[in-house]
């Protein structure tokens, strides 16, 4: 499963609170997050998000996707061959939106990276989506001093990575669930663990 969503709309708590939820149910599970699930990704993630020197566009897209090549080769697809469920906190759909569209790559060259290199698609991608305006205050709030390449980025980019997101979940509907992520994080978690439920209720695990 993948958890994904714009700056500031609480899909990494959700993450944790998900895997907390399984770990509950006696449900073997790995949380991670792609850049950073492994020891490389630690350094390209510091790279990526906190440089304050240039990256060009193409190079930021190739980085992303050799991160998300090397976590899928030597953590995720392991993890699921022990019989493990993965949640992944971003994955393909985020290069898709922050790099096809935010960075005007164009959608196609990440599909066409992702064909080649990485291949593996969820199963099922929880999207939480909120208003731009909305995620950029939240970003605002809890950011202080630190810096981060993409919260720095204008509304207009902001505005079409949700796009992005949003497309990608009306042309795979049965892969994509949406959540109002404008709720309280409590009442986010009630509606996916409502979807968790359900999900393994019909795989016969809880």
């Amino acid at each position: 499963m993948t958890f994904e969503g714009i700056e500031g709309s609480g899909k990494t708590t959700q993450v944790a609170r998900a895997a907390a939820w399984m770990q509950a149910q006696g449900l073997p599970v790995l949380a991670t997050r792609n850049p950073g699930g492994t020891e490389l990704g630690r350094l390209l993630r510091d790279a990526l998000l906190h440089s304050r020197g240039h990256i060009d566009a193409g190079a930021e897209l190739l980085l992303m996707m050799a991160d998300r090549r090397h976590h899928l080769t030597t953590m995720i697809e392991p993890a699921l061959a022990e019989g493990t469920h993965v949640l992944c906190d971003r994955y393909t759909d985020a290069s898709r939106a922050y790099q096809g569209a935010g960075r005007r790559l164009g959608e196609k060259r990440v599909d066409e990276l992702h064909e080649r290199w990485c291949r593996r698609d969820p199963d099922r991608t929880y999207l939480f989506d909120l208003p731009v305006d909305a995620a950029l205050a939240r970003v605002a709030k809890r950011r202080g001093a630190s810096f981060d390449r993409f919260e720095e980025e204008d509304r207009k980019f902001h505005e079409r990575v949700r796009a992005a997101y949003r497309r990608r979940a009306r042309q795979e509907p049965k892969r994509f669930v949406v959540f109002d992520a404008s709720q309280t994080a409590d009442s986010v978690f009630l509606s996916l663990e409502e979807n968790l439920r359900s999900l393994f209720r019909k795989r016969g695990r809880a």
